[in-house]
């Protein structure tokens, strides 16, 4: 049922708000470069993840909850909601707290998991790819194709092949580098809305700051 939904809606589309917790297929650990995010969105808000003194590369945009096609949101489950304390406490992960709490407020509750549960994971899942240094020692803007980036990714992450990672652009940029594992965090094949790579040939890749 939810697969003909998903059609219904449109390849890629979000099912309807209020899923059932725990009902899905395998995560997308999406990792965000924070430059990128920073100059498209960031700076303008005041983010405490953009100061100077923050020095993110790939931080945790966030680890979600993933259907073959489509993914589900907000969905209703009895486990308390984090307190500000724990989603400070995660702000070294996700860039800030509020970045922390709008991921478990949209998408960890879909996991099925506590909100420590469901953050522990998502620590568990960034630890375990390893992010080429390459990118942090950029000392100026650079464009390159977004197979770069893909690529060096794979170099250093000899478990993942090509169809187990997506890289993605917005606005000529680089944005994030997608990664799809199981439910017990291991690699595994992207669904078909999700596997689209960026396919710019002279992406912008700007430096930490």
């Amino acid at each position: 049922m939810r697969t003909l939904i998903a059609l219904l809606l449109g390849t890629g589309a979000a099912l309807a708000d209020g899923e059932q917790a725990g009902d899905f297929d395998y995560y997308v650990l999406a990792l965000s470069w924070s430059p990128t995010w920073c100059a498209l969105e960031g700076d303008r808000r005041g983010s405490p993840q953009c100061d100077a003194h923050a020095d993110f590369g790939w931080v945790l945009h966030g680890l979600w909850p993933q259907y073959e096609q489509g993914w589900p949101s907000y969905c209703s489950t009895t486990a308390r909601n984090p307190t500000r304390a724990e989603t400070g406490g995660e702000a070294d992960l996700f860039g800030s707290p509020g970045n922390a709490w709008h991921q478990w407020n949209k998408h960890g509750r879909c996991s099925g998991l506590t909100a420590s549960e469901y953050y522990r994971l998502a620590r568990e899942a960034y630890g375990r790819i390893a992010k080429p240094d390459v990118f942090r020692r950029l000392n100026t803007s650079v464009r390159l194709p977004a197979s770069v980036v893909e690529e060096a990714f794979l170099g250093e992450n000899q478990t993942l092949s090509p169809d187990q990672i997506t890289i993605t652009c917005k606005s000529g940029r680089i944005q994030e580098a997608r990664i799809c594992l199981t439910r017990g965090l291991e690699p595994r094949r992207c669904g078909a809305d999700t596997v689209r790579d960026c396919q710019a040939r002279d992406a912008l890749l700007d430096p930490i700051r």
